[in-house]
């Protein structure tokens, strides 16, 4: 009579007293390694069921070092470090803006303790935790007054609900956008309770158009950068200049969103059209919108310059305190705007900036020592460094091209597909492009400091046997 194989199978008590486990007890809750002990055990019993013949893999020894295993993938946090080298610079799935090492520090002591979030230091009063930005803000655009929120879409609410809740705001219908995520500027209008009056055309709108629109309803004219997508051809729109003369005639509120929050020129990085939160100001919108971790390069944020009046109704408004940045993105924030104050430490400092002013031979020059490096990696067929196209991302200036270098490469035993989810799944996982047939790894956005751990990266996947894995 044959032996029973299940008999040989260990006791969940004789897993637990497993040295292995033994030191799990100091990490996991004791309910969490019973149940994954467990589930180990159902496992080998539903091979053995299946005439499975698992010789050495059920002691008590090799379970443990399965639950070991099992509860560190398990367990491991959901959001986790990743190396962008897809050469999108503001790559919304990736979090966009790195922000710079002194925000990220700044962010840090607000968190581990106290700080005077809403406390004037000097007089022992309580303050606005907007007084952390406000000036560094004016300052920049030249607005009398500025405030934040939580983001650039919560901006557009609490402006158009504030000034202008009932009555009506004139936009092009060209710039009706959908700004990510099935969010849309009609919709978001709505929920603020403004009322939406579209003119011109989605290729032609003229500043007759915005005029014959005016009614004794009419509370604003605004205008909406269209970060996302261009339209080019038979096209007009109306300058902003225009647009400010045609309100202050009629005793109007103009109100311009420009989208990604450029703080200085991106002609210098060859991208054209970009406004800038300035020269908005300057040609004297009442009300400035923009985002703070897309062309700012700071933390998720949505920042409102312009008339102090205007400044004020939005501070007083219920839904600020729902909008309203928590401590730790304050303190990114206005580190990020302090930089600014000093251009040349913005272009050095911020990591935005700085990946879009890499110069191509420096691209050029990583991308071969990368494929130099990665051609000596076991289980590498193939690494190449060549020219390539990019895009900065984000929903920021969407078709203008910006040129980079790649590494391409392919493995011995994988294809680039298996390639490039191994790679995700690692430690740090690594976000690439596939393209026919290969990976692509573009350096622009590979931080020095991370080639190392990139290699290291490469080298575990492609050397993974193919019974390994993960769980």
């Amino acid at each position: 009579m044959a032996a029973n194989p299940f008999r040989n199978l260990p006791s969940v008590n004789a897993v637990l007293e497993a040295p292995a486990i033994q030191a799990l007890e100091r990490e996991h809750a004791h309910e969490l390694i019973v149940a994954a002990i467990r589930q180990e055990l159902d496992g080998v019993r539903q091979r053995l069921s299946a005439g499975e013949a698992i010789d050495g893999e059920a002691d008590a020894g090799m379970i443990s070092a399965r639950v070991v295993e099992r509860l560190r993938h398990e367990l491991r946090p959901k959001l986790r470090r990743v190396i962008n080298a897809t050469g999108i610079v503001l790559h919304t799935n990736l979090g966009r803006a790195p922000v710079a090492e002194e925000a990220a520090r700044a962010a840090y002591e607000a968190a581990r303790g106290y700080l005077n979030l809403e406390l004037d230091l000097a007089t022992g009063e309580r303050t606005s935790r907007q007084d952390a930005i406000r000036e560094w803000v004016c300052r920049l655009t030249g607005a009398e007054s500025a405030t934040a929120v939580n983001n650039n879409a919560a901006a557009t609410v609490i402006a158009l609900r504030a000034l202008c809740h009932g009555q009506e705001v004139i936009i092009s219908r060209g710039q009706l956008i959908e700004i990510g995520g099935s969010f849309r500027i009609p919709e978001i209008m709505a929920v603020s309770g403004a009322i939406l009056r579209e003119v011109g055309t989605t290729n032609i709108t003229r500043l007759g158009d915005f005029e014959r629109a005016i009614g004794p309803n009419t509370a604003a004219l605004m205008q909406i950068h269209t970060s996302n997508y261009r339209i080019s051809g038979f096209t007009e729109s109306v300058p902003l200049a225009d647009l400010v003369a045609l309100g202050r005639r009629h005793n109007l509120k103009v109100i311009d969103d420009i989208g990604s929050g450029a703080m200085l020129d991106f002609s210098r990085f060859g991208f054209e059209g970009e406004p800038v939160a300035r020269d908005s100001i300057a040609a004297g919108a009442d009300l400035v919108l923009f985002s703070g971790d897309k062309l700012l390069g700071g933390p998720q944020a949505g920042i409102l310059a312009g008339k102090r009046d205007w400044i004020k109704r939005i501070e007083k408004d219920p839904l600020m305190r729902a909008f309203r940045l928590d401590k730790m993105t304050l303190a990114a924030l206005e580190t990020t705007l302090r930089l600014y104050l000093n251009e040349e430490s913005a272009l050095r400092d911020v990591p935005v900036l700085r990946l879009l002013g890499t110069p191509l031979g420096e691209l050029q020059q990583r991308a071969e020592e990368l494929a130099v490096r990665l051609r000596d990696v076991p289980g590498i067929a193939s690494a190449s460094a060549i020219a390539d196209i990019a895009y900065v991302g984000g929903g920021s200036l969407p078709d203008q091209k910006m040129s980079t270098w790649v590494v391409e490469l392919t493995a011995r035993d994988l294809d680039e597909t298996a390639f490039a989810r191994r790679l995700r799944l690692g430690d740090p996982a690594v976000m690439g492009r596939v393209r026919e047939g290969k990976l692509v790894l573009d350096v622009r956005t590979i931080f020095p400091e991370q080639i190392e751990p990139l290699v290291r990266a490469i080298g575990s996947v492609v050397n993974q046997n193919s019974t390994s894995g993960v769980i």
